[in-house]
């Protein structure tokens, strides 16, 4: 399969892990002429074969997988300890003695690749780091195209060195986790259009654009920076399929005004979105907490217990800098917006 044929129209709706990704908001992005991502990331083999068996049922168009590269981390005790203890004040806020251990720091890769050979998707995306020149052939012996996430021109030129079918381009601006792996996450700075024009021009693989791209003039304006596609995360977050928390999603509606930064205090790794009380009281601590995947199970409970009481100060709010022009609406009726703007 050819990177033009899966989508009538240039846009990619971004995976966005933990719940917001749907088969409801995948099927219905594909069966409206664009992309579907299905985020794999933190699911289990068998999770992932569910939400694909649910995808196939609701459209036969084609549709996307995305991971995080990632091996299980073994942390000391005394690591496990110095991180728990950073998070005192807030779990102590929460009226807890101690805070919750996790019972996995994170879904094992090799086991998630091994499912995604065999549920043979149009299309994978990776991001967090980058496979080998033998995943990507098998990705492409099983009918797969291979995508890499990039936030550097150097990042997309690795990706292209082993054999990837396109890169994702994904600039400052984007919401959610960095995809950086080469050097350190804050050196990968490079706004969506400083940074699209000069990976297009490096290298010879389709450059899909992401980072604050939420209507028609984005996408255009993308386009004629040499993307052949864009991603968009943030505007989908609030369609009407999405699944993230509804106190969250409120808070994304009424983001007019409300600042989104980088954090690196819920996960270990540095990831955009709406500030609140979490990030302003882990700031003094942020660069000591431990990386991702140890500290993003370290603040599972905490998350989890902020979703139970709609407590939006405690949860990771994910979103992009163009989150205030988000538009909540159907997925399917989005995309019909942006193709119309994408045409005016």
């Amino acid at each position: 399969m050819e990177f033009s044929s899966l989508f009538r129209l240039p846009i990619i709706q971004g995976p966005m892990a933990g719940g917001a990704t749907t088969p409801e908001l995948v099927a219905a992005v594909s069966n409206a002429g664009a992309l579907g991502s299905f985020a794999g990331s933190l699911l289990s083999p068998a999770a992932l074969r569910t939400g694909v068996e649910r995808i196939r049922s609701l459209t036969t168009q084609a549709f996307l997988l995305n991971f995080f590269v990632q091996r299980t981390p073994a942390p000391s005790s005394e690591e496990v300890e110095r991180g728990a203890e950073l998070l005192r004040p807030v779990w102590e806020s929460l009226g807890w003695s101690a805070l919750p251990q996790p019972k996995q720091w994170c879904e094992d890769f090799d086991a998630q690749f091994e499912t995604l050979l065999d549920l043979r998707p149009a299309a994978a995306s990776f991001t967090f780091g980058i496979l080998d020149a033998v995943q990507v052939e098998r990705l492409h012996a099983a009918g797969i195209l291979a995508i890499g996430t990039v936030t550097t021109v150097d990042e997309a030129l690795a990706w292209q060195s082993i054999g990837a079918d396109a890169v994702i381009a994904s600039g400052i601006e984007a919401g959610g986790h960095r995809g950086t792996f080469i050097g350190r996450q804050e050196d990968a700075t490079l706004t969506a259009r400083e940074l699209w024009p000069a990976v297009a021009q490096a290298v010879d693989i389709p450059v899909i654009a992401a980072g604050g791209i939420m209507d028609g003039n984005d996408i255009k304006a993308a386009l004629a920076l040499g993307a052949a596609a864009v991603q968009m995360g943030t505007a989908f977050l609030v369609t009407i399929e999405s699944g993230i928390h509804p106190a969250y999603k409120q808070r994304l509606v009424e983001a007019e005004g409300q600042p989104t930064r980088l954090t690196r205090s819920f996960s270990g790794r540095y990831a955009r979105g709406i500030e609140n009380r979490f990030m302003r009281q882990m700031a003094p601590v942020e660069a000591q907490v431990p990386p991702y995947p140890v500290q993003n199970a370290l603040t599972g409970s905490i998350r989890a217990a902020a979703a139970t009481s709609n407590d939006t100060e405690l949860m990771s709010l994910w979103a992009g800098t163009g989150v205030a022009r988000a538009r909540p609406m159907p997925a399917e009726q989005l995309i019909a917006l942006l193709a119309s703007e994408l045409q005016s």
